[in-house]
């Protein structure tokens, strides 16, 4: 099966990319899409029916992933945007909003920019050895927090947290939970009803096989019907072709986060990257995953790095980070010759995917040894 799927993805044959966490290597669907969507422009001029069926079935494809329905699903342009939106459809003031020292910089950036206009207190959740145990957060979520924002693996060092239980904690303070899973979905299963996540949002250029351009927001149905977001636009209405200049209709449920015309060519390309998931299987990507992970960090290990991830496999995700020093630099030697991986701040991040093999990360290592040395 590894052999059928690796002749899927045409730039594996100029480099091994094992750059998950921060770019997929393309599929031959993918690019297949780029086609249609270009042959769309170049022979119908416009077509807004069958551009809508894309960006459709695109989120149709990313609920069935994370168990939930189509109309709790909006598309926007980035995480960040999506985290914005949200921070600016919630009463804030005079309360608490937690935020992790895991978290990918922009979840800070969008909550310290709305302490500007509420009076909201920034709590900081410390890491402790680059992870945060359970009862963390139980000293520093409180019955005055709203709002709690994780990562269901971090960025870093790809430290996997249990969503579950988490949830528990905040939702027993009476804090809504949102969660980055830009560095899970794709690569680990996602149970937003049985994880009890309020709101999620991701992206597709990691793990889902895709481009950047376009992001998911899950909202809770529940949740979503009591928002009402002030980043809006025509596609935020329950009829975007009504083109009612002089009244404000939000949509049902998550559809209000939408904003103006969806990123079609991003649609395209989700639809066809999702597909190629939903054939492969999430269980069977996950265990193939898992094994890879654990085999990197045995691997790492007994070449003599020093490892930033988790040891322990369950509590780690796809992507396992080396301290190397210079990581930039030693990033873009290892791209010299013929591997692609993601340096962050001192590590080295290898992140294969379902076409990786053990193979690679091995070649990959010892490359990556004799430049580090």
């Amino acid at each position: 099966m590894l052999l059928k799927v690796r002749s899927e993805f045409p730039g594996l044959e100029k480099k091994l990319i094992l750059s998950s966490c921060s770019q997929s290597a393309i599929s031959l669907d993918v690019m297949n899409a780029m086609d249609e969507y270009k042959n769309s422009l170049l022979e119908e001029g416009m077509s807004w029916e069958t551009w809508m069926e894309k960006v459709n079935s695109a989120k149709e494809k990313f609920a069935r992933i994370i168990n939930c329905d189509a109309s709790e699903v909006a598309i926007l342009s980035s995480v960040s945007d999506s985290i914005s939106s949200i921070l600016q459809s919630l009463d804030l003031n005079k309360q608490d909003v937690c935020v992790t020292e895991m978290d990918f910089p922009c979840v800070g950036h969008a909550i310290l920019a709305q302490k500007q206009k509420q009076d909201i207190n920034v709590i900081f959740i410390p890491a402790e050895n680059n992870m945060i145990p359970l009862e963390t957060y139980e000293t520093h979520i409180t019955e005055n927090t709203a709002l709690t924002c994780i990562s269901h693996v971090s960025y870093y060092n790809g430290f996997k947290q249990n969503i579950k239980d988490i949830a528990k904690i905040a939702h027993k303070k009476g804090s809504l939970l949102l969660v980055d899973a830009y560095q899970s979905a794709g690569a680990v299963n996602i149970d937003v009803k049985d994880m009890d996540i309020d709101i999620l949002v991701t992206g597709m250029q990691k793990y889902l096989l895709g481009v950047p351009g376009i992001t998911f927001l899950y909202v809770k149905k529940e949740l979503a019907e009591r928002l009402y977001p002030t980043t809006i636009g025509w596609f935020g209405q329950k009829n975007p072709f009504a083109f009612d200049l002089k009244n404000l209709d939000y949509a049902h449920s998550a559809q209000r986060f939408n904003t103006g015309t969806p990123p079609v060519i991003n649609a395209y390309i989700a639809d066809a990257a999702l597909s190629f998931i939903d054939k492969v299987g999430m269980e069977t990507i996950q265990n193939y995953l898992s094994k890879l992970s654990s085999f990197t960090i045995e691997k790492a290990a007994e070449l003599g790095f020093e490892i930033a991830s988790p040891l322990d496999n369950s509590k780690k995700g796809t992507s396992t980070a080396i301290y190397v020093d210079d990581a930039s630099n030693i990033e873009k030697k290892l791209k010299q010759a013929g591997f692609v991986v993601s340096s962050r701040k001192d590590v080295i991040r290898i992140a294969p995917h379902i076409y990786n093999n053990e193979e690679d990360i091995v070649n990959c290592l010892l490359k990556l040894k004799e430049l580090s040395h």
